[in-house]
């Protein structure tokens, strides 16, 4: 039998799906490491505010086998935010896109040794980019969805950022807000029909090491 890599299965209500999807997804940890004043603490922050958020149903959790439904029928517009590397690779064509983190750019001393660290504890393995918040995240939105009545539909690809975006988007003014609950890595290849890129949505945040791993398993038929 292959394995699939979406491979949480629920016997659950919708809303305890959210729920435990939403409890997987901060219990995760946050490997992308960023250049902030005290960023572990930043990250907590809106990821905790986030999931307050989407708990108290001020922000809409939204299933990948809905969301077609949801842009389709509910005039739901999907937002991206995901960084450039990872959407090249596979997107859902007609989404909007505006990364909530950036590649740092910074090569003084201090942060050269960082970028090392980082390559060698997650770099190497996953693919993952030394990024920073991207300070211009809130007014790069709103030049794209002036309107903050609209509708949109937070994504990225495993549901923490879009967590945190949700947050920062909140407080920025946003009023119609849903989380696409667990990330593109939930989805399967029939919920998202019109898709661009090279990729498989649920793999597109798969690098480095672990891609090669994966695109063994895929040539043993290993998973689906």
């Amino acid at each position: 039998m292959a394995l699939q890599l979406n491979h949480i299965y629920y016997m659950a209500t919708p809303l305890n799906h959210h729920n435990q999807l939403l409890n997987q997804t901060l219990n995760t940890s946050y490997s992308r490491t960023t250049r902030s004043s005290s960023p572990f603490q930043v990250c907590a922050v809106s990821s905790t505010n986030g999931k307050e958020l989407i708990q108290s149903g001020t922000v809409k959790p939204i299933l990948a086998k809905d969301a077609a439904l949801a842009m389709n029928s509910d005039g739901y517009k999907m937002l991206d935010i995901r960084p450039e590397w990872e959407r090249e690779k596979a997107r859902v064509k007609g989404s909007l896109h505006v990364p909530l983190f950036v590649a740092d750019m910074d090569n003084s001393p201090l942060t050269l040794l960082k970028k090392w660290v980082h390559f060698g504890y997650i770099g190497l393995w996953t693919g993952q980019s030394f990024t920073m918040f991207n300070d211009d995240f809130l007014q790069q939105v709103e030049a794209q969805v002036p309107d903050k009545d609209d509708k949109l539909l937070l994504a990225c690809g495993e549901g923490l950022r879009s967590v945190m975006a949700a947050a920062k988007l909140h407080g920025g003014g946003y009023t119609n807000l849903a989380w696409l609950a667990g990330g593109f890595n939930q989805s399967k290849d029939a919920d998202f029909l019109d898709v661009e890129g090279t990729e498989k949505l649920q793999y597109a945040t798969i690098g480095g090491v672990s891609y090669i791993f994966l695109k063994l398993l895929i040539l043993l038929k290993a998973v689906e």
